[in-house]
């Protein structure tokens, strides 16, 4: 065949990734609260979005508002094994099945302005004469409202000025406070210091150990055998006994009684007093003084029972935003633009404003048929416990709700279950398999996990099952498991091995 140019012409198909799909694709992995920050960031960029407050404003597409979460109940009044039959139909997508996500995200561009309705409190504290607050209103007093707690370095800080009166060491022992982490070690090499301040290393550890007097005791500590150390002399019980034990606390987390005797010169009864006192210290002084109130996990679906035995899911509309698209506003500005630039303004506005909407709704559609599944799999699960939990993957969920694996994976990234047993992770649900034994049926490597851990809670000091033995009873139980894979999963437990237990639980330590 002579190579020569030439023209062809061809005819292919291919899913090109515009910025709208790859932006609702993305839309789908995060979490209410991260969607609630890009959507205030959508209103605070396109005119004709607002927020649903229950005005006549209507989403495109939807008489009812487009983005009113679904809601789905699962029933089942006479056997533990749901079946399809036993949920309720949730909303569904305009083609009625549930299309791979970026074919269903393509259609959202096609409808046009004529098929959105129309439409569009804040309250504020009132405030009286004299710049005072007006407490007419339902506003709390003054006596209720709670006051700053004093930080930690604030109390090191008010110790100093007390204590040292010297303005050079002032300043050394600020720039040490600032070097203080969360748990109250110091952090950084003191010769910096003394570099960075142009004083000698002597003045600088001489301060420090000014400053390791302060309250709360073993606060500035270096490490940890330091810290103990310092709350120890605090109680005058630093003893050379006690200061070798401090310093081979390695052995003492071998619990190692033989060892520890001989290196501190003490017999079994003097060990077990040192050991009960060291266990009564505090090894992160500083935690006293923190008061961030922690972020407890906001759930982006809720599960209840039903009063026929059933579940029913919805999504959490406390946190799920809620737009509108102003089409009222949309038909005002556009009867008055003047020019084209302004009128492709306002028609990509509206599209991306329609866009948002759709895309919304799609999204908390497909969360809760993805839920809905996993709860349709696990029933076991919210019955009896975590020893029921079923091995899946997601496959399984994708292949059952004729999605692909990666929507799959996109929703339960990030999203948290409120159910009947506690708040868990979508993803907490997929487990790999472990065979049965003799061919019998696969069991979840998070049942297993839990089981070992019964197990070894249930064990006594004389008999401390060792790992072939917890294999040997799991066996029995029906499931096909290595020793090395027991000693796999006691090591990401925490668990230490047979024979250190056998040593805390014979030792008492």
């Amino acid at each position: 065949m002579p190579v020569t140019p030439r023209l062809d012409l061809r005819q292919t198909q291919a899913l090109v990734m515009t910025p709208q799909l790859q932006q609702a694709i993305k839309l789908l992995q995060l979490s209410n609260l991260e969607l609630t920050e890009y959507v205030e960031r959508e209103l605070e960029e396109n005119p004709l979005l607002e927020h649903d407050e229950g005005d006549n404003v209507v989403a495109a597409d939807e008489p009812g508002g487009s983005d009113a979460e679904p809601e789905t109940g699962l029933d089942d009044e006479s056997s533990p094994a749901l079946d399809s039959k036993d949920f309720a139909d949730s909303e569904t997508l305009p083609n009625g099945q549930d299309a791979p996500l970026d074919a269903d995200f393509e259609n959202l561009w096609e409808s046009g302005p004529e098929s959105a309705g129309d439409g569009a409190q804040a309250a504020f504290a009132k405030w009286g004469t004299g710049g005072r607050l007006d407490f007419t209103e339902s506003h709390a007093d003054v006596e209720q409202t709670p006051g700053r707690e004093k930080s930690l370095r604030d109390h090191l800080l008010d110790q100093l000025n007390v204590d040292i009166h010297d303005p050079a060491d002032r300043v050394i022992g600020t720039h040490l406070i600032d070097m203080v982490d969360e748990a109250g070690y110091l952090s950084g090499d003191l010769a910096t210091v003394a570099e960075r301040l142009s004083c000698g290393l002597e003045r600088v550890e001489a301060t420090l150990e000014r400053l390791q007097r302060f309250d709360p005791p073993g606060i500035m500590a270096r490490n940890l055998a330091e810290c103990l150390a310092l709350q120890l002399k605090d109680r005058d019980r630093l003893d050379p006994a006690m200061q070798a034990l401090l310093d081979h606390l390695d052995i003492l987390a071998r619990h190692d009684l033989r060892g520890l005797m001989r290196v501190c010169g003490v017999d079994a009864e003097d060990l077990a007093e040192m050991v009960a006192e060291i266990r009564s210290l505090d090894p992160k002084p500083a935690l006293a003084f923190d008061h961030t109130v922690a972020q407890t996990i906001t759930p982006d679906i809720l599960m209840q029972t039903t009063p026929k035995g059933g579940w029913m899911m919805e999504l959490n509309s406390d946190t799920l935003p809620r737009v509108l698209v102003n089409t009222r506003y949309y038909a005002e500005v556009s009867r008055g633009v003047r020019n084209k630039a302004e009128k492709e303004y306002i028609s990509q506005c509206f599209q991306s404003a329609n866009w948002l909407v759709k895309s919304l709704h799609q999204r908390a559609t497909t969360i809760l048929k993805v839920a809905r599944e996993i709860v349709r799999q696990q029933d076991a699960f919210f019955r009896h416990g975590v020893q029921h939990l079923r091995p899946l993957i997601l496959r399984d969920i994708a292949a059952a709700i004729d999605m692909h694996e990666s929507t799959v994976s996109r929703v339960t990234s990030n999203k948290y279950m409120a159910t009947p047993r506690g708040t868990y992770e979508l993803k907490y649900f997929f487990t790999s398999a472990i065979a049965g034994a003799a061919g019998g049926e696969t069991h979840s490597a998070e049942a297993v996990r839990h089981r070992i851990r019964a197990l070894i809670d249930q064990e006594s000091a004389t008999d401390v099952l060792s790992d072939d033995r917890i294999v040997e009873i799991l066996r029995a139980e029906g499931v096909e498991i290595a020793r090395r894979t027991i000693a796999k999963y006691r090591e990401a437990m925490r668990i230490p091995s047979s024979i250190e237990r056998r040593r805390q639980k014979t030792g008492g330590i």
